[in-house]
């Protein structure tokens, strides 16, 4: 939606949005960190950043008996559904199409045809796949040999209305971004907007994700839900097996500090297992890569929504003077290529030392 919104409103483009998963999208990842790209194109629409934003002082470091160290770090924190509504509220649904499962790529020196699992194709005359770490697109243009790849760790995750939580967890959370690390672990808490994207207290929400080093044979038994579905790379907390909320909830009282043992307990758990891929070749004819679908970077850099709207941002602005009538600019495009190829290779190197900091998975 990033990409469509820059492409339709600095090019005056005629975009349109295919979407595979159905109905209202859950809220994937919870937690994101603003930053500069994400802030930039939010004034760019007129939206206040403060105005989606959950606003917090300070972070605090736990200690496993319970001690605990605070620095002054003023920041601000929104959520992944909150920042959808807004994107697609802006582009408006009449170019926003979901249930559109990408099943086939074409293209000639003309246009570029994409096929969806219904049987319906699209022309255009250049297609961004930003479909994520499991893109289609880039499946169907460069085989598996692209796909993601487990790291060795997994990311349990909670997002809780505040008023369903006991009061004196959320008043010991509030305000803060709250952090525990041991080696092969590491959870993190910040409070996000609610359901509805209000930042009102009383209406916000407790957003927390726990890392923990999982051994890959685990994984099948970790993304079996209750209902016997195998998912790929998120469990829902709606089909969480109680045998494996059991499991985790007497791992949280064996090693976590107890403020976040009890929110864990609290909580209604969902996994995403963290996959890595490699920097990949974005362009390919008409069709681009962007986002997570070009390559990824560790969740501890805060910065895969923000690399994905810089990729957006910049490719629009790559082909503002780019007319549909003329042929495709690929010296520009390998241009915008390889700069975006440096940030997200400068920033998934960051993310690997990150991770080896706390012992996380493989760097």
């Amino acid at each position: 939606m990033a990409a469509a919104i820059e492409l339709r409103d600095r090019l005056q483009a005629d975009v349109a949005v295919y979407e595979r998963s159905t109905g209202q999208m859950q809220a994937r990842g919870a937690g994101v960190v603003m930053q500069p790209e994400v802030d930039a194109l939010l004034n760019r629409i007129g939206v206040s950043t403060r105005s989606i934003c959950v606003e917090l002082r300070e972070r605090v470091g736990l200690a496993r008996d319970g001690g605990a160290q605070a620095s002054p770090a003023p920041q601000l924190m929104t959520a992944w559904d909150t920042l959808y509504r807004t994107l697609k509220t802006h582009l408006g649904a009449d170019c926003y199409h979901q249930d559109s499962r990408l099943t086939a790529l074409s293209q000639d020196q003309h246009e570029i045809a994409a096929t969806f699992a219904s049987g319906h194709s699209v022309s255009a005359d250049i297609l961004i796949a930003a479909d994520g770490v499991n893109s289609a697109a880039r499946h169907l243009l460069l085989s598996a040999k692209a796909d993601a790849r487990y790291t060795g760790y997994v990311a349990w995750r909670g997002l809780e209305d505040e008023t369903t939580l006991p009061s004196a967890l959320v008043d010991a959370l509030a305000g803060r971004f709250t952090s525990f690390m041991h080696p092969g672990m590491q959870m993190l808490c910040y409070l996000v907007p609610g359901a509805d994207s209000s930042t009102e207290p009383g209406q916000r929400r407790v957003n927390w994700v726990w890392y923990v080093n999982t051994p890959e044979v685990a994984l099948d038994r970790y993304l079996t839900g209750a209902s016997g579905t195998r998912y790929r790379s998120f469990l829902p907390a709606d089909d969480m097996d109680m045998n494996v909320v059991e499991e985790m909830a007497e791992t949280a009282a064996r090693t976590l500090p107890a403020l976040f043992r009890d929110l864990v307990e609290a909580s209604h758990l969902f996994m995403q297992p963290v996959q890595d891929v490699v920097p990949q070749a974005r362009i390919h004819g008409r069709a681009v890569l962007i986002g997570d679908a070009a390559g990824t970077v560790r969740p501890h850099t805060a910065a895969g929504t923000s690399k994905a709207f810089g990729d957006a941002t910049l490719l629009a602005e790559t082909l503002k003077d780019w007319r549909s009538e003329d042929a495709l600019p690929t010296d520009i495009l390998d241009r915008w290529a390889a700069i975006r190829d440096r940030d997200l290779q400068v920033t998934a190197q960051r993310g690997y030392a990150l991770a080896a900091r706390s012992g996380l998975g493989r760097a």
